[in-house]
């Protein structure tokens, strides 16, 4: 039996608001770095902000106009999305916020086999031991790939330093 809590819909002008002025805000802030690193020509071409420039005033235009829309056509207010399906999408949203904050503090390896043996436990419902080996193989994987092939390092935790990768 359906929970009919999970069957209400959620509206589109809240999300659209919010993503628009998110969005002008990142745009506001391309804007204003790309004004403090000069947005004009030099004698070797256009300086460092020029084409972040004008994506920028692209990006606060569209925003803007999304945002001026939205408040205009308030009352109109299409379904964006149902209860239940907005679980799913935090059930998805959420470790990878954890994951991104993993990362800054253990590194990538050691967050990216949490995250792996997170995802196959939790939503793919796969056996430990298969868990195990694809959360720790592909970690390794990307090691060898990136870090002893191509030479990318990429962030390192304690562990790491502790091994002496």
């Amino acid at each position: 039996m359906s929970n009919p809590e999970d069957d209400e819909s959620v509206g589109t002008r809240w999300p659209e608001l919010l993503v628009a002025l998110l969005l002008l805000a990142a745009a506001l802030l391309v804007i204003t770095d790309s004004l403090r690193v000069g947005i004009g020509w030099s004698d070797d071409g256009p300086r460092s902000g020029y084409f972040p420039f004008y994506i920028g005033i692209g990006l606060a235009g569209a925003s803007a106009w999304i945002a001026l829309q939205q408040l205009l056509n308030w009352q109109r207010n299409p379904e964006f999305a149902e209860k239940g399906q907005l679980k799913l999408v935090w059930a998805i949203f959420w470790p990878m916020v954890l994951y991104v904050g993993l990362v800054a503090t253990t590194g990538i390896y050691v967050a990216s086999v949490v995250l792996i043996g997170f995802f196959m436990r939790q939503h793919g419902k796969h056996a430990w031991i298969a868990t195990v080996g694809v959360a720790i193989g592909v970690p390794l994987a990307c090691y060898l790939t990136f870090e002893r092939w191509f030479l990318v390092p990429l962030p390192k935790g304690p562990l790491e330093a502790l091994l002496g990768l």
